[in-house]
């Protein structure tokens, strides 16, 4: 089947993929590892956050035009015909323009993954883009469901399938077999200690939940002896001299920056622990990739994180806000080597099992397959 992609959040060929983009490069890769034709169909970014009115109407009106150019360049034969369209991350702030315009000209099948909706949007700065996207789910064939919490506000109405968050393991077990080196390595590179437990902090230093949880973690590292364990902190965004501040203030940490996709593999297996509040967290691509390289977890029980841990087998996971129920966690994975290594072999047998990419490529076949038909 040949299918066109569109991921209206960003590109998933942006050079600095953040969760959502490499989600969108996974499905992509699940989707060919099924034996589809997938084609990138559109980098257009319809994501707006100011709520501005006027910069919506350009958006849809830019949309409009990208679905008409799409449609004239497959009548003149300069793009082949998609059998299925395919939109990542759809919600109120990102809504699709393009998508339901070409897929019901073409007469083709409008698959959805990853789709949100916030009632309280239907009025406000975001009603264009809620209208938007009901309009996109009521015509959906299938809405592919990653997050379990979004599945109640999509409508009983909508072809709802749930479906595992995933990774390619490959590269993150790959390292963990490397753990030794790779510590040697950022030991000397740091002047870490490596006979103390490393505790990683993997996020995006922006306004709102990503922030939300860095002042979490420093909260509960607040009362932690100084001394104990390594902190390092992977992450980079407006928000980084607040971040550097708390933890100034809470334990002393090795802040590495934004780490290229590419370099997380080894830099998670080098560590010991993750540790993440995960406050509103959609369920979070470095927890899945922590575990895939072997660490335990100690997370906040927020958003759909339970959707990709093992709870008290993987991860130690607290109620959201529980300063000190976090702290005692991590200090018992700190101070637990024997826990620590019995929760990261089955943190990386729980992923291997549940979240693989080949598992996730069987899944979208399932959902597609019925579809082939359906035009």
């Amino acid at each position: 089947m040949r299918i066109a992609f569109y991921a209206p959040l960003k590109a998933p060929d942006h050079p600095r993929p953040s969760g959502d983009r490499r989600m969108a490069q996974l499905l992509m890769e699940a989707l060919r590892l099924g034996g589809h034709e997938v084609a990138l169909a559109c980098r257009l970014r319809s994501w707006d956050g100011s709520g501005a009115r006027a910069r919506q109407e350009r958006l849809k009106e830019l949309g409009r035009r990208a679905a008409g150019g799409y449609l004239r360049r497959i009548e003149k034969g300069l793009k082949p015909r998609p059998d299925l369209w395919f939109t990542y991350h759809l919600y109120d702030k990102a809504p699709d323009w393009i998508g339901p315009a070409v897929a019901g000209e073409l007469g083709i099948p409008y698959v959805v993954a990853e789709a949100s909706l916030k009632p309280s949007r239907a009025q406000g700065p975001w009603a264009q883009g809620h209208e938007g996207c009901v309009r996109a789910l009521n015509q959906a064939a299938a809405v592919i469901t990653l997050n379990p919490q979004d599945a109640p506000c999509l409508g009983a109405h909508v072809p709802q399938h749930a479906m595992a968050p995933f990774l390619d393991v490959r590269p993150f077990a790959a390292a963990a077999g490397r753990r030794s080196a790779e510590r040697k390595r950022l030991a000397q590179a740091l002047g870490l200690d490596p006979q103390k437990p490393w505790v990683l902090a993997v996020g995006m230093m922006r306004p709102g939940a990503k922030m939300a949880s860095y002042r979490m973690l420093g909260r509960a590292c607040l009362g932690m002896p100084r001394g104990r364990a390594e902190l390092l902190i992977a992450g980079d965004g407006p928000g980084r001299a607040e971040v550097e501040q708390l933890f100034a203030r809470a334990h002393p940490a090795s802040f590495l920056g934004q780490v290229a996709p590419e370099e997380l593999p080894a830099l998670y297996g080098a560590c010991d622990v993750l540790a993440w509040p995960a406050c509103d967290e959609a369920y979070g691509m470095a927890l899945l990739e922590a575990q895939g390289a072997g660490l335990p977890l100690v997370v906040g029980r927020d958003g759909g994180v339970g959707a990709v841990i093992a709870e008290g087998t993987s991860a130690l996971a607290v109620s959201p806000g529980d300063v000190l129920g976090f702290r005692r966690a991590l200090l018992r994975l700190i101070d637990d080597g024997d826990l620590r290594a019995r929760m990261g072999r089955a943190a990386a047998d729980h992923v291997s099992a549940r979240h693989g990419l080949e598992r996730a490529a069987r899944s979208l076949a399932e959902i597609i397959a019925p579809l082939a038909g359906s035009r």
